[in-house]
Protein backbone atom coordinates (compact mmCIF):
# COMPACT_ATOMS: atom_id res chain seq x y z
CA UNK A 1 0.00 0.00 0.00
CA UNK A 2 0.94 3.58 -0.94
CA UNK A 3 -0.63 6.65 0.71
CA UNK A 4 0.25 10.23 -0.11
CA UNK A 5 -1.16 12.89 2.46
CA UNK A 6 -0.40 16.80 2.54
CA UNK A 7 2.33 17.91 4.85
CA UNK A 8 1.83 19.45 7.93
CA UNK A 9 3.51 22.15 10.71
CA UNK A 10 4.96 19.86 12.14
CA UNK A 11 5.60 16.84 9.76
CA UNK A 12 4.39 13.41 10.73
CA UNK A 13 6.65 10.21 11.33
CA UNK A 14 6.10 6.91 11.93
CA UNK A 15 7.86 5.33 14.86
CA UNK A 16 10.69 5.56 15.76
CA UNK A 17 10.54 8.75 15.17
CA UNK A 18 8.35 11.62 16.97
CA UNK A 19 8.01 14.20 14.32
CA UNK A 20 9.85 16.48 11.96
CA UNK A 21 9.80 20.33 11.78
CA UNK A 22 10.88 21.73 8.91
CA UNK A 23 11.74 25.62 9.03
CA UNK A 24 12.32 27.42 5.86
CA UNK A 25 12.78 30.91 6.25
CA UNK A 26 13.70 33.73 3.93
CA UNK A 27 16.28 36.07 6.47
CA UNK A 28 17.23 39.41 4.83
CA UNK A 29 20.57 40.72 5.35
CA UNK A 30 21.81 41.16 8.81
CA UNK A 31 22.26 43.80 11.07
CA UNK A 32 25.48 43.64 12.31
CA UNK A 33 24.62 42.10 15.63
CA UNK A 34 23.36 38.76 14.20
CA UNK A 35 20.07 39.57 13.77
CA UNK A 36 17.23 40.82 11.43
CA UNK A 37 17.15 45.05 10.73
CA UNK A 38 14.93 46.42 13.35
CA UNK A 39 12.24 48.03 11.14
CA UNK A 40 11.39 43.71 10.24
CA UNK A 41 10.34 43.25 14.19
CA UNK A 42 7.91 45.63 13.45
CA UNK A 43 4.53 43.74 13.98
CA UNK A 44 5.92 40.38 15.50
CA UNK A 45 4.84 38.44 18.51
CA UNK A 46 8.47 38.10 19.25
CA UNK A 47 9.48 35.41 21.71
CA UNK A 48 6.64 33.31 20.30
CA UNK A 49 6.55 34.43 16.33
CA UNK A 50 5.64 31.36 14.25
CA UNK A 51 3.85 33.78 11.61
CA UNK A 52 6.19 33.93 8.40
CA UNK A 53 6.01 37.78 8.23
CA UNK A 54 8.20 38.68 5.79
CA UNK A 55 8.91 35.46 4.39
CA UNK A 56 10.60 34.20 7.71
CA UNK A 57 9.73 33.70 11.81
CA UNK A 58 11.40 34.66 14.82
CA UNK A 59 10.68 31.84 16.81
CA UNK A 60 11.28 32.30 20.00
CA UNK A 61 13.98 34.53 19.36
CA UNK A 62 14.01 38.40 20.82
CA UNK A 63 16.66 39.74 18.64
CA UNK A 64 18.42 36.79 16.63
CA UNK A 65 15.51 34.17 15.42
CA UNK A 66 15.75 30.62 17.19
CA UNK A 67 15.25 28.93 20.05
CA UNK A 68 16.80 30.24 22.98
CA UNK A 69 17.50 27.67 26.27
CA UNK A 70 15.53 24.94 26.77
CA UNK A 71 15.12 20.98 27.77
CA UNK A 72 14.74 17.82 26.43
CA UNK A 73 14.65 14.54 27.92
CA UNK A 74 13.80 10.94 26.47
CA UNK A 75 14.67 11.19 22.90
CA UNK A 76 17.53 12.67 20.44
CA UNK A 77 17.25 15.12 18.15
CA UNK A 78 18.35 14.97 14.33
CA UNK A 79 19.25 18.31 12.99
CA UNK A 80 20.30 19.18 9.43
CA UNK A 81 20.87 22.28 8.33
CA UNK A 82 20.73 22.30 4.53
CA UNK A 83 21.05 26.08 3.94
CA UNK A 84 22.38 28.84 6.96
CA UNK A 85 23.59 28.51 9.74
CA UNK A 86 22.77 27.06 13.61
CA UNK A 87 24.59 28.37 16.94
CA UNK A 88 23.72 25.66 19.29
CA UNK A 89 25.21 25.87 23.55
CA UNK A 90 24.06 23.76 26.03
CA UNK A 91 24.20 23.54 30.19
CA UNK A 92 27.15 21.01 29.96
CA UNK A 93 29.13 23.57 27.68
CA UNK A 94 29.07 22.35 24.60
CA UNK A 95 28.86 24.84 21.59
CA UNK A 96 29.08 25.05 18.09
CA UNK A 97 28.12 26.97 14.75
CA UNK A 98 27.35 24.38 12.30
CA UNK A 99 25.23 24.77 8.45
CA UNK A 100 24.79 24.82 4.95
CA UNK A 101 24.85 20.74 4.84
CA UNK A 102 26.12 19.80 8.04
CA UNK A 103 24.09 17.77 10.29
CA UNK A 104 24.29 17.69 14.80
CA UNK A 105 22.79 14.19 15.85
CA UNK A 106 21.85 15.23 19.81
CA UNK A 107 20.89 12.24 22.52
CA UNK A 108 19.36 14.04 25.38
CA UNK A 109 19.28 11.29 27.48
CA UNK A 110 18.26 11.85 30.67
CA UNK A 111 18.46 15.98 30.24
CA UNK A 112 19.82 18.51 28.83
CA UNK A 113 19.38 22.03 28.12
CA UNK A 114 19.83 23.44 25.04
CA UNK A 115 19.72 26.80 22.85
CA UNK A 116 19.31 26.71 18.75
CA UNK A 117 19.58 30.49 17.05
CA UNK A 118 20.14 31.19 13.65
CA UNK A 119 22.37 33.81 13.50
CA UNK A 120 22.17 36.45 10.40
CA UNK A 121 26.21 36.33 9.86
CA UNK A 122 25.58 37.88 6.06
CA UNK A 123 25.72 42.32 6.19
CA UNK A 124 25.25 42.58 2.41
CA UNK A 125 23.21 39.56 0.64
CA UNK A 126 20.37 37.51 2.48
CA UNK A 127 20.44 34.54 4.80
CA UNK A 128 18.29 31.97 3.61
CA UNK A 129 17.51 29.25 5.95
CA UNK A 130 16.12 25.88 5.60
CA UNK A 131 16.28 23.18 8.30
CA UNK A 132 15.01 19.95 9.41
CA UNK A 133 14.72 18.72 12.94
CA UNK A 134 13.70 15.12 13.96
CA UNK A 135 13.05 14.02 16.68
CA UNK A 136 14.09 9.93 17.03
CA UNK A 137 12.35 8.31 20.24
CA UNK A 138 14.79 6.22 22.32
CA UNK A 139 13.35 3.20 24.14
CA UNK A 140 12.65 3.18 28.05
CA UNK A 141 16.06 1.31 28.38
CA UNK A 142 17.96 4.21 27.16
CA UNK A 143 15.65 7.13 28.22
CA UNK A 144 18.28 7.91 31.12
CA UNK A 145 21.47 7.82 29.21
CA UNK A 146 24.59 10.41 29.68
CA UNK A 147 23.53 13.45 27.15
CA UNK A 148 25.82 12.87 23.80
CA UNK A 149 25.88 15.01 20.54
CA UNK A 150 27.86 14.34 17.22
CA UNK A 151 28.70 16.33 14.27
CA UNK A 152 28.31 15.07 11.22
CA UNK A 153 30.43 17.89 8.73
CA UNK A 154 29.47 18.06 5.39
CA UNK A 155 32.62 17.54 3.69
CA UNK A 156 31.98 13.94 5.22
CA UNK A 157 28.58 13.01 4.78
CA UNK A 158 28.60 9.86 2.00
CA UNK A 159 26.80 10.11 -0.82
CA UNK A 160 25.14 7.87 -2.90
CA UNK A 161 25.04 8.59 -6.75
CA UNK A 162 22.62 6.89 -9.22
CA UNK A 163 22.84 7.46 -13.11
CA UNK A 164 19.51 6.07 -15.09
CA UNK A 165 19.81 5.00 -18.49
CA UNK A 166 19.02 8.80 -19.98
CA UNK A 167 22.34 10.38 -17.93
CA UNK A 168 19.77 11.99 -15.04
CA UNK A 169 21.28 11.43 -11.45
CA UNK A 170 19.65 10.73 -8.24
CA UNK A 171 22.06 11.96 -4.88
CA UNK A 172 21.30 10.21 -1.77
CA UNK A 173 22.78 12.12 1.27
CA UNK A 174 23.32 9.10 3.67
CA UNK A 175 23.23 10.41 7.41
CA UNK A 176 22.53 7.11 8.58
CA UNK A 177 21.52 3.46 7.05
CA UNK A 178 22.60 1.78 4.00
CA UNK A 179 23.03 1.83 0.75
CA UNK A 180 25.00 0.47 -1.73
CA UNK A 181 28.50 0.16 -0.36
CA UNK A 182 27.58 3.01 2.54
CA UNK A 183 26.99 1.85 5.60
CA UNK A 184 26.53 4.65 8.57
CA UNK A 185 25.13 3.30 11.98
CA UNK A 186 27.61 4.32 14.85
CA UNK A 187 26.52 8.54 15.29
CA UNK A 188 25.51 7.77 18.65
CA UNK A 189 25.71 5.09 20.67
CA UNK A 190 23.10 4.49 22.48
CA UNK A 191 20.80 5.72 19.70
CA UNK A 192 17.88 3.64 18.33
CA UNK A 193 20.03 3.61 15.22
CA UNK A 194 23.59 2.09 16.48
CA UNK A 195 22.37 -1.14 16.09
CA UNK A 196 21.60 -2.03 12.08
CA UNK A 197 18.68 -4.51 13.01
CA UNK A 198 16.95 -1.65 13.81
CA UNK A 199 17.67 -0.58 10.34
CA UNK A 200 17.25 3.31 10.78
CA UNK A 201 17.82 5.59 7.83
CA UNK A 202 17.88 8.95 7.03
CA UNK A 203 18.77 10.35 3.84
CA UNK A 204 18.27 13.71 2.05
CA UNK A 205 17.37 12.99 -1.42
CA UNK A 206 17.78 15.69 -4.56
CA UNK A 207 16.91 14.14 -8.22
CA UNK A 208 17.52 15.55 -11.88
CA UNK A 209 14.59 16.66 -14.19
CA UNK A 210 13.11 13.45 -15.55
CA UNK A 211 15.58 11.21 -13.52
CA UNK A 212 14.35 7.55 -12.07
CA UNK A 213 15.36 5.89 -9.28
CA UNK A 214 14.50 2.76 -7.14
CA UNK A 215 13.95 2.74 -3.61
CA UNK A 216 16.40 -0.37 -2.16
CA UNK A 217 14.32 -3.05 0.04
CA UNK A 218 14.42 -2.98 3.89
CA UNK A 219 12.46 -5.76 5.97
CA UNK A 220 8.90 -5.74 6.01
CA UNK A 221 8.44 -4.83 9.53
CA UNK A 222 10.80 -1.07 9.15
CA UNK A 223 7.97 2.26 8.57
CA UNK A 224 9.26 4.20 5.64
CA UNK A 225 8.28 7.48 4.75
CA UNK A 226 8.95 9.98 2.18
CA UNK A 227 8.78 13.67 2.32
CA UNK A 228 8.44 15.78 -1.05
CA UNK A 229 9.06 19.60 -0.37
CA UNK A 230 10.51 20.88 -3.20
CA UNK A 231 10.05 20.22 -6.57
CA UNK A 232 6.84 20.60 -9.40
CA UNK A 233 6.25 16.90 -9.68
CA UNK A 234 6.82 13.08 -9.60
CA UNK A 235 5.16 9.77 -9.90
CA UNK A 236 5.98 7.95 -7.40
CA UNK A 237 5.10 4.02 -8.69
CA UNK A 238 1.63 4.41 -10.09
CA UNK A 239 0.57 7.53 -8.50
CA UNK A 240 1.18 11.18 -9.42
CA UNK A 241 2.12 13.72 -6.09
CA UNK A 242 3.09 17.08 -5.73
CA UNK A 243 5.36 18.66 -3.34
CA UNK A 244 4.18 19.43 -0.10
CA UNK A 245 3.14 15.66 -0.20
CA UNK A 246 4.75 13.04 2.06
CA UNK A 247 4.49 9.55 0.83
CA UNK A 248 4.50 6.03 3.48
CA UNK A 249 5.10 3.06 1.98
CA UNK A 250 5.94 -0.79 2.18
CA UNK A 251 10.10 -0.92 3.17
CA UNK A 252 9.66 -3.96 1.65
CA UNK A 253 8.55 -2.78 -1.88
CA UNK A 254 10.97 -1.69 -4.77
CA UNK A 255 9.33 1.48 -5.83
CA UNK A 256 10.19 3.49 -8.71
CA UNK A 257 9.94 7.08 -8.13
CA UNK A 258 9.78 9.35 -11.89
CA UNK A 259 10.75 12.98 -11.25
CA UNK A 260 9.69 15.61 -13.56
CA UNK A 261 10.43 18.31 -15.63
CA UNK A 262 12.48 20.36 -12.77
CA UNK A 263 14.94 19.25 -9.83
CA UNK A 264 12.97 17.54 -7.33
CA UNK A 265 14.29 17.68 -3.10
CA UNK A 266 12.94 14.79 -0.63
CA UNK A 267 13.75 13.62 2.78
CA UNK A 268 13.74 10.23 3.76
CA UNK A 269 13.14 8.32 6.50
CA UNK A 270 12.93 4.74 8.08
CA UNK A 271 13.43 2.73 10.59
CA UNK A 272 11.81 -0.76 12.65
CA UNK A 273 9.77 0.77 15.36
CA UNK A 274 10.13 1.28 19.35
CA UNK A 275 6.87 -0.61 19.69
CA UNK A 276 6.58 1.07 23.44
CA UNK A 277 4.25 3.46 24.73
CA UNK A 278 4.68 7.11 24.09
CA UNK A 279 4.39 10.12 26.89
CA UNK A 280 4.70 13.41 25.49
CA UNK A 281 4.61 16.66 27.27
CA UNK A 282 6.34 19.88 25.02
CA UNK A 283 10.06 18.77 25.66
CA UNK A 284 9.86 15.52 27.04
CA UNK A 285 9.44 12.09 25.98
CA UNK A 286 9.16 9.10 28.20
CA UNK A 287 7.00 6.05 28.73
CA UNK A 288 4.34 7.07 31.58
CA UNK A 289 2.66 10.17 32.93
CA UNK A 290 4.60 9.59 36.19
CA UNK A 291 7.56 9.60 34.09
CA UNK A 292 7.02 13.27 32.90
CA UNK A 293 5.99 14.29 35.69
CA UNK A 294 9.46 13.51 37.29
CA UNK A 295 10.89 14.88 34.74
CA UNK A 296 9.32 18.03 35.58
CA UNK A 297 10.36 17.84 38.59
CA UNK A 298 14.11 16.77 37.86
CA UNK A 299 14.31 19.91 35.60
CA UNK A 300 13.06 22.40 38.10
CA UNK A 301 15.26 21.20 41.04
CA UNK A 302 18.86 20.58 38.34
CA UNK A 303 17.85 22.82 35.52
CA UNK A 304 19.99 19.59 33.81
CA UNK A 305 23.10 21.20 34.61
CA UNK A 306 22.07 24.96 34.89
CA UNK A 307 22.94 27.24 32.16
CA UNK A 308 26.40 28.18 31.84
CA UNK A 309 26.20 31.22 29.03
CA UNK A 310 25.78 34.97 28.57
CA UNK A 311 22.20 34.59 27.98
CA UNK A 312 19.24 32.10 27.60
CA UNK A 313 19.93 33.27 23.55
CA UNK A 314 23.71 32.76 23.19
CA UNK A 315 25.77 33.15 19.84
CA UNK A 316 28.90 32.69 19.38
CA UNK A 317 29.84 35.90 17.36
CA UNK A 318 30.26 37.36 13.71
CA UNK A 319 33.76 35.89 13.03
CA UNK A 320 33.30 32.84 14.11
CA UNK A 321 33.51 29.86 12.13
CA UNK A 322 32.17 25.80 11.62
CA UNK A 323 33.36 24.89 15.06
CA UNK A 324 32.01 22.07 17.68
CA UNK A 325 33.47 22.15 21.33
CA UNK A 326 32.35 18.99 23.94
CA UNK A 327 31.39 18.88 26.97
CA UNK A 328 35.01 16.98 27.77
CA UNK A 329 36.62 19.92 25.83
CA UNK A 330 37.22 18.41 22.88
CA UNK A 331 37.24 20.86 19.50
CA UNK A 332 36.32 20.26 16.13
CA UNK A 333 36.91 23.51 13.59
CA UNK A 334 36.10 23.32 10.20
Amino acid sequence: MIQIKPLGFPWTTQDPFLFCAFHKDDYPKGNGDLGPDGSYLNGRNLGSDFGGKDGFSMYHGQSVPGFPSHPHRGFETITIAEKGMVDHSDSLGAAGRFGNGDVQWMTAGKGVQHAEMFPLLKEEEENPLVLFQIWLNLPRKSKMVDPHFAMLWHENIPVHIHTDNNGNNTKVNVICGRIGDIDIDGIAPDSWAANPYNEVAVWTIEMDAHATWTLPVASASANRSLYYYEGNGLRFDTQLTTAGHYIEAEADQAYTITNGDQPSKLLFLQGKPIGEPVAQYGPFVMNSNQEIQQAMMDYQQTQFGGWPWSGPDHTHGKEVGRFAKHADGRLEEK
